[in-house]
Parts: C-alpha cells; sequence; structure tokens
C-alpha cells in the first residue's frame, strides 16, 4: 500500500509546486512558501474534524516526544521550501531542482548513523541510481555542466532543499510513529495536521514582526493559493501515510518518479517530445526505485 500512496502523494506534489511556482510573478519567495501552510492548515483541521468528530474515531494518545519532533520537522520543511524557491529564483528550475534531489542520498545517510531506519546494501546502490537517474532526466543530458556549477549559489540552495526535505521525512516518520496506538491513516492525519498548524503559527509570527504585508498578498491571492493548499494537503497526508507505513529513506526515494511523473504529464497534456537520453534516465531512475522498494 506505501508504494500506492506515495506515487499518488508524488502526482499531487508536482501539481502543488507548479501552482506555488507560478505564485512567485505575484509573492515574495516567502510568501510563495507560506501559501502551502496557509492555505493547508484549515484544510488539514477540517480533515481531522470530520474524522475524530463527525466519524468518532478516537484521537491518538499524544506522548511527550512528539512535539519536540514534529516542530523539528515543521522547520526543516520551511526551510527547505524556502530554499527550493530561492533556488529557482536565483537562477533557474533545473538547477535547484536536480541539487534538491540529495535528499535521498541525505535520508539514506543519516538512517546509516541512526537517525530513522537504514537501507541494506542493494538499496544504497538504488538511491544512488535514483539520484544519478533524476539528475541526468532534470539537467538533460548536461551532468558534466551540473557539476561545473556546483558552487553555484542555485545549486547551493538546492542542497539545503534537499537537506531540509530529508530533515521533515525523518521527523514527520519519527512523530507519526510515537502515535503507535492508532491506525496508519489518523496518525497521519493527526501528525499532518499538528505540522502544518505549526508552520502557519511560525510562517505568520515571522510576517507579523517583519513584513505584515506580505499576509495581506496571500490573502488576496486567494484564487490561486487554494489551489496549492488543496494540493498540498492531499500530498502531505500521502507522504505522512507512507512514512507511517515504511523508512522515509524508501518512500522519499520512490517519490523521486515524480520528475517521470512531470514528464509524461507534459507529454500527454503539451504534446512535449523527449530524446533517447530522456529515456534512458528514466529507466536508470525505476531500476533505482525498484531496487530500494524490493531489495532495500
Amino acid at each position: 500500500m506505501w508504494i500506492i500512496i506515495t506515487l499518488a502523494a508524488a502526482t499531487f506534489q508536482i501539481l502543488r509546486t507548479s501552482r506555488q511556482h507560478e505564485l512567485r510573478s505575484a509573492l515574495s519567495t516567502s510568501a510563495a512558501g507560506y501559501v502551502r501552510y496557509a492555505y493547508g492548515a484549515p484544510l488539514a483541521v477540517a480533515l481531522s474534524l470530520v474524522l475524530f468528530v463527525v466519524l468518532g474515531r478516537d484521537i491518538p494518545t499524544i506522548p511527550g516526544w512528539f512535539w519536540p519532533t514534529i516542530i523539528v520537522a515543521a522547520v526543516s520543511q520551511i526551510v527547505g521550501t524556502l530554499a527550493l524557491l530561492a533556488s529557482f529564483k536565483l537562477r533557474n528550475f533545473a538547477i535547484g531542482t536536480v541539487y534538491s534531489k540529495s535528499e535521498v542520498l541525505i535520508v539514506a545517510t543519516l538512517g546509516a548513523v541512526g537517525v530513522g531506519t537504514g537501507l541494506e546494501p542493494l538499496g544504497w546502490i538504488g538511491a544512488v541510481l535514483v539520484t544519478f537517474g533524476v539528475a541526468w532526466l532534470a539537467s538533460k543530458g548536461s551532468l558534466l555542466e551540473l557539476l561545473r556549477q556546483a558552487a553555484d549559489p542555485a545549486a547551493l540552495m538546492g542542497l539545503l532543499a534537499g537537506a531540509g526535505f530529508a530533515g521533515a521525512a525523518i521527523g514527520i516518520r519519527s512523530a507519526s510513529r510515537t502515535l503507535a496506538d492508532a491506525p496508519s491513516l489518523d496518525r497521519a492525519v493527526l501528525t499532518l495536521t499538528v505540522l502544518l498548524l505549526v508552520q502557519t503559527a511560525l510562517n505568520t509570527g515571522w510576517f507579523m514582526a517583519t513584513d505584515r504585508s506580505e499576509i495581506t498578498r496571500t490573502a488576496c491571492a486567494w484564487r490561486s493559493a487554494a489551489w496549492v493548499g488543496v494540493f498540498s494537503l492531499l500530498g502531505s497526508i500521502g507522504w505522512a501515510w507512507a512514512f507511517t507505513l515504511e523508512s522515509a529513506a524508501k518512500v522519499r526515494t520512490l517519490g523521486q518518479v515524480e520528475l517521470i511523473i512531470a514528464f509524461a504529464i507534459a507529454h500527454i497534456t503539451l504534446g512535449e517530445r523527449h530524446t533517447h537520453t530522456d529515456y534512458l534516465a528514466s529507466a536508470t531512475v525505476l531500476i533505482g526505485v525498484a531496487l530500494v522498494a524490493i531489495l532495500g
């Protein structure tokens, strides 16, 4: 089940990121990142009310360790999101995307040193193949050029984004697994709701202290921003649910197929054509994903 849920989450993440990227024409980088929390949190609260009040399901018992873990996850995800959006602004979409995919290896490395769940030897080979394939695909075959740009500010922001997303993935899984007395969906929904409320509070407090007009501009962009909230909620539920079922390293590695999904969507809806290099890179990603999912 975790594979199906992860693929759905990756698809919703693509839709959310594309909408969020478009908002940068009307909002600052910080406000564009704020949108996913400010519009996602009310939807998450509504979902929790339906699940735990309307349907009468028991609210999972929240242990003390849950709170510092979810706060670290919340801050890590905020940092990752802002760094990724900043990398897009500094250079272009491809550079930031490629370097942010270092997340897979960072999650695997943290698991290897005891922070999270580690991968088996074949899983490591798969994680490396996935990272290589994603970089190859996003760079359109210009891997050497990407390496030459490793010191570029956009690349450094991409690496920071990867580290932030890796910390968030491990934190969300750790927090959800402290709610051990509840079904996986209930744990995922409660974890996500708390995560989004913490992130909304932190972002709102920051804007209240620095620039309150950002909150007003975010509210005025509600027509486009509301879709970011919807896609963010659906994707985040998927990630949180998958993290309760499987290790962060496996989930985030499989999640890298989002780039292949994006290529497929572009091919079907926009009529884009891809090269033999694109197909070889995609095959590399899929082989790596299979190694991690089956033998990792």
